[in-house]
């Protein structure tokens, strides 16, 4: 009988804060930019240059903090963590080891077997280093210092997960509470959120931990699945040939999907850690954390409830629209404007949806104005555009955030009520289509809807469905 095992997951998440200035100077942390040109002397490192705490860091530090339950160091320090490496221009980073400023706290995911609470053993504050560009033309590896001294949080988890499902809920959680708060985008395609999976196995049942090994920054939710379940089976490989898994950092290959050692596994004593001399010890206060506290925003988790409550929406409407908070902050826009809740969420999580997935793109990337929106809503509801006609104009809406009035009357998309032209369009129509008018008298209630599609058509959608229904039943009787 083969031997069952148990995964055994903690993460190390690190979260590039959306502060507009880095660390401890003022250099502008905009992503993107020639290289080199975000740097001063003392995010490159220059002897004699002295770095100063940003405020606004500590403050994102500790909202994310508080949002997940966890205790707050009031004095806490900054330590030097010495290695060398082209990209860490002063041969040691700054973090926080000894005191960091976020411990002992938690937060729940929903897992297939129910609700479960994940440890959060510590949050801490540190400067990123910088970017290595490894140009193979010209054989030679080049620095670009932009990212160096950006201000990131690390969020380290206790080893509580047991399979990628877990850890994808996990950092879900995580991406939304910081962007709820407004912390950080999160946006792991642009480095501002990554993660470093530390993964063991043991055997079903047992009380100590197996060896762990760590893999290194990977940038997207399906790598780090990947990732988990090609490292799980060769850690099980390893150990089923009465070998030892061997600890150490390892390379995960995404397009190879499989992952490779990079260096044995460093101890924090190998980084020689001392307190930074540079930079004086952090007091919080109580009256700060009540402060951070009392600005703290309604995060997803109530928002949900709040939505369902206040705007008699489903559950299920609730948790797509929450999903993202710059779609849920377009969806209280709009609603606010037109005061029709439903109608708004129909719009999002249909049209918006389709589209999105049509391009490829995320709800972050919505950049039309809930002003349009609402008005379009507005439009169909009074009467002045069809919904047909309506779902046009949205895509264009949705594409280039256009004026729906304006682009109405300059299309001449408005709905047609004059009965006469009506009434003349469905008699030749009518006249045209006998077995249609035959199919019906006998029954077949199809033919009818033949009828109002054609009628639609030749109004080119700018007809009123309901008249055209009304009318054309009319006509049908009469021929009868």
């Amino acid at each position: 009988m083969s031997r069952q095992y148990e995964t055994v997951i903690g993460l190390e998440v690190h979260v590039e804060l959306a502060t507009r200035t880095k660390i401890f100077c003022g250099c502008s942390t905009e992503f993107g930019g020639a290289p080199n040109t975000h740097t001063c002397p003392v995010c490159t490192g220059m002897p004699g240059s002295l770095p100063v705490l940003n405020k606004q860091v500590v403050e994102y530090a500790l909202a994310v903090g508080l949002a997940t339950n966890c205790r707050i160091n009031q004095y806490c320090k900054f330590d030097r963590k010495n290695y060398f490496y082209p990209d860490n221009p002063q041969n040691y980073q700054i973090s926080q080891l000894y005191l960091p400023i976020c411990h002992d706290g938690w937060v729940e995911i929903e897992t297939l077997a129910g609700r479960k609470k994940v440890g959060i053993h510590e949050i801490h504050m540190e400067e990123d280093a910088g970017k290595l560009i490894h140009d193979e033309w010209d054989d030679c590896t080049l620095v670009d210092y932009n990212r160096s001294g950006v201000p990131l949080i690390e969020i380290v988890s206790e080893p509580d997960m047991r399979s990628a499902d877990e850890v994808i809920a996990y950092l879900e959680k995580l991406r939304l509470i910081i962007q709820y708060l407004g912390a950080s985008d999160c946006k792991l395609q642009e480095g501002s959120m990554r993660a470093d999976v530390n993964l063991s196995v043991r055997e079903a049942g047992a009380g100590e931990f197996g060896t762990r090994t760590e893999m290194k920054n990977i940038n997207s939710f399906k790598a780090i699945a990947r990732a988990i379940e090609g490292e799980r089976k060769r850690q099980i490989e390893v150990l089923e040939e009465g070998k030892k898994v061997i600890q150490e950092t390892r390379r995960w290959d995404d397009n190879k999907e499989s992952s490779r050692a990079m260096r044995s596994k460093e101890d924090a004593q190998d980084y020689r850690y001392f307190p930074d001399p540079d930079l004086t010890p952090v007091v919080i206060s109580d009256q700060w954390i009540q402060e951070i506290r009392d600005r703290q925003p309604e995060l997803r988790t109530e928002k949900m409830v709040r939505y369902q409550e206040e705007f008699q929406i489903p559950q299920y409407d609730a948790e797509i629209l929450t999903d993202s908070k710059h779609m849920a902050d377009i969806f209280e826009a709009t609603v606010e404007l037109c005061k029709k809740p439903k109608e708004v969420s129909n719009w999002l999580m249909v049209e918006a949806m389709r589209l999105l997935k049509e391009h490829g793109q995320d709800p972050e990337d919505i950049a039309f104005s809930p002003e349009h929106l609402a008005r379009l809503i507005q439009m169909v509801d009074s009467g002045v555009i069809n919904r047909t006609v309506a779902k046009t104009v949205f895509e264009e809406i949705f594409a280039h955030n256009v004026d729906p009035d304006a682009y109405v009357e300059e299309k001449g998309l408005k709905v047609v009520n004059d009965e006469g032209t009506l009434r003349k369009t469905i008699e030749e129509i009518v006249a045209a289509n006998p077995q249609s008018v035959e199919d019906y008298h006998n029954g077949k209630e199809k033919a009818m809807g033949f009828l109002v599609g054609q009628t639609m058509r030749a109004m080119k959608g700018k007809a009123d469905p309901a008249m055209v229904n009304k009318i054309v039943k009319e006509f049908l009787i009469k021929e009868k």
